[in-house]
């Protein structure tokens, strides 16, 4: 299953330094208790790429709840400040997700996933330099 998530508005850029460290931890840690795979996992600032191995005896809409939930309510619980944002209420991630399964590309997806980052920070410099 290849997800991605974002956080509740776009341009959210919050996913960075503790922030981040504390989704990755959170979300490998709930899918260790499902039995669940983590294949590839990128924290972006702004969305999150995960590619996981999901139990068939599980539904992904309970596996993205569970993901989801209870990273929310750890990540509210450590960095107090982000639950007062005057339009997030008790929401960090956006509504839905996009879920797709990998069958044949499943190498290109995870080199697509692994290596965004990358990508995104040559783009980032090279704007950067513009200005």
């Amino acid at each position: 299953m290849n997800l991605r998530a974002v956080p509740p508005y776009v341009g959210s850029r919050i996913l960075e330094g503790e922030v981040a460290s504390e989704v990755s931890n959170c979300v490998r840690t709930f899918s260790e208790q499902k039995n669940c795979e983590i294949v590839e996992l990128n924290v972006r600032i702004d969305h999150v790429h995960l590619i996981a191995m999901v139990s068939p005896k599980m539904s992904i809409s309970d596996y993205m709840g569970i993901i989801k939930g209870r990273t929310a309510i750890r990540v509210f619980n450590k960095f107090r400040k982000l639950k007062k944002k005057p339009y997030w209420g008790n929401h960090f991630w956006a509504k839905g997700y996009c879920v797709d399964t990998i069958g044949l590309d499943a190498e290109m997806i995870r080199k697509y996933v692994k290596f965004q980052e990358d990508k995104e920070r040559r783009a980032e410099t090279k704007q950067l330099r513009l200005f």
